[in-house]
């Protein structure tokens, strides 16, 4: 069965406000989705936990008044809990003021001391909102969580975390949960900050999914439903050319590369891959997957001429070279579907602005798939990653895949999808040439790119994943067939 995501939409902090505005504007109270959140997160915390001593830690905003809501639950159930507060509760203002006055306990300064003895802590010090470093007490606190090992369960997103980028913003607490509302924000999928939330539970607090009819999110998790229905499904009336024959320019000595990703490319559904390389590599070539032709250069252009040879593959193995250059601007200028991985990636590195540029006139589609070194070389990185790999695309003209554990891709048009179902198992040599066979054989069969690259990286990891410990590049190929399957099966 393949696992789904209920809503994959994702919201920045700033559409999140947004999301609250319109509910209240329809007639939801603001105190009505305060008191709903806290209950959530006191519902979601008796699924996981059992009867504890807890500790909630409150901020001076609406993330502390949360933590209010959390606290007088936990007490009317009769648990253990200790209440400490971020500054003074007389300077509460609004929603956050107003459920701290149904608060029976004891309000404690917040201080190191309140961790002793503590079992479970609720973080509701900061939220998503937070726009600086965490300093003074609060560092001291969440720095004392970590080195306790203290079980902590995040309202909203870990205290430290950046709700739209996921970076850390000085220190932020290790939490087995995170607990935040309507739908998720990067801060939750994007490293470095996803392994500190743990796992995120997404819950319903009142606010219709009317709302993003005006919010209009351009963010997504990665997810078969969205891409699903342009999925190639092949006919009883299909022959081998019907279903695109991908080229994927070989290197002379790592010819590795090449041929993993032809198997992908393969066993993703592409009805023919010819790998074009040099004569000299013709003998390793053919001595693999017999089903994989081959072809003898004269020019990389003749080998990609054949109109059916409708998607090409440059980089994996080719080597740094002026070759791998003219090849790659070749297979621009022939308007076919092109992916653009490794060395062809590096070999711009000089003149980043040509490849641009012939991306731009070229009349096919394009997918970038860099590992961060190789993006560093073509483009600017000096935001976080969604910015980055947005900016990216709108200046290449291509759609990037910005490979990692939490894998972004994004269009031209602004569109960005999180990949987030990489099992670690994947960061070994050639999965990435599999990545990329995976997405031309994609693209061959007439995908879009955007949903192409999404697709790819999606089967790519769950392929891992069905395979488990011990896995290699080789591996992941032979789980495709299986993964297609199922995905076919909810068509």
């Amino acid at each position: 069965m393949i696992s789904s995501i209920k809503h994959s939409e994702i919201l920045t902090v700033e559409e999140m406000s947004r999301a609250d505005a319109l509910a209240v504007k329809a007639g939801v109270p603001s105190l009505d989705l305060m008191e709903a959140a806290g209950r959530s997160v006191f519902r979601a915390l008796r699924k996981r936990w059992t009867r504890r001593r807890m500790l909630v830690l409150c901020g001076p905003g609406n993330n502390g008044g949360d933590g209010f809501v959390v606290a007088r639950y936990l007490k009317q159930a009769g648990w253990p809990v200790e209440l400490g507060l971020l500054g003074d509760i007389k300077k509460l203002k609004g929603d956050a003021a107003a459920m701290a006055t149904l608060w029976s306990g004891e309000v404690q300064e917040l201080n190191i001391s309140l961790l002793e003895g503590a079992d479970l802590v609720v973080d509701a010090l900061f939220g998503a909102g937070l726009t600086r470093d965490i300093d003074g007490v609060a560092k001291d606190v969440i720095e004392e969580i970590n080195r306790l090992e203290i079980s902590c369960l995040a309202i909203d997103v870990p205290s430290g975390v950046d709700g739209n980028t996921g970076e850390i913003r000085g220190v932020a607490p290790n939490s087995q949960m995170t607990v935040t509302f309507f739908r998720k924000k990067p801060g939750h999928l994007v490293l470095p900050g996803r392994p500190r939330a743990g796992e995120v539970v997404v819950t319903d607090i009142g606010i219709s999914a009317t709302v993003l009819t005006d919010i209009t999110p351009s963010a997504r998790e990665n997810a078969p439903q969205n891409w699903l229905g342009n999925f190639p499904k092949p006919s009883l009336a299909d022959h081998k050319y019907a279903r695109g024959h991908a080229v994927i320019s070989g290197g002379a000595e790592l010819t590795g590369a090449a041929r993993l990703a032809s198997r992908a490319a393969r066993r993703v559904g592409a009805g023919l891959v010819t790998i074009a390389a040099d004569a000299s590599a013709k003998n390793i070539y053919l001595s693999g997957d017999p089903g994989c032709m081959f072809a003898p250069l004269g020019s990389f252009e003749d080998a990609i001429s054949d109109p059916r040879r409708n998607a090409v593959l440059v980089g994996p193995g080719n080597g740094v070279t002026d070759e791998t250059r003219r090849r790659t601007l070749a297979a621009l200028r022939a308007e076919k579907a092109t992916v653009i991985d490794a060395d062809a990636l590096t070999i711009f590195e000089d003149n980043p602005a040509s490849l641009f540029n012939r991306i731009r006139k070229s009349g096919g589609v394009t997918v970038l798939t860099p590992h961060d070194g190789e993006f560093a070389r073509l483009f600017d990185h000096s935001a976080d990653k969604l910015t980055n790999c947005r900016i990216a695309a709108e200046q290449s003209g291509a759609v990037v895949l910005l490979k990692g554990a939490d894998t972004v891709i994004a269009g031209p048009d602004g569109r960005v999808s999180i990949n987030t179902n990489a099992p670690a198992t994947l960061a070994t040599a050639g999965s990435g040439d599999v990545l990329a066979g995976l997405i031309a054989g994609l693209l061959a069969q007439g995908l879009n790119a955007f949903d192409a690259a999404c697709a790819g990286a999606w089967i790519h990891g769950e392929a891992a994943n069905r395979f488990g410990p011990g896995l290699i590049a080789e591996d992941i190929t032979e789980k495709v067939p299986e993964v297609i399957t199922l995905l076919r099966s909810s068509l």
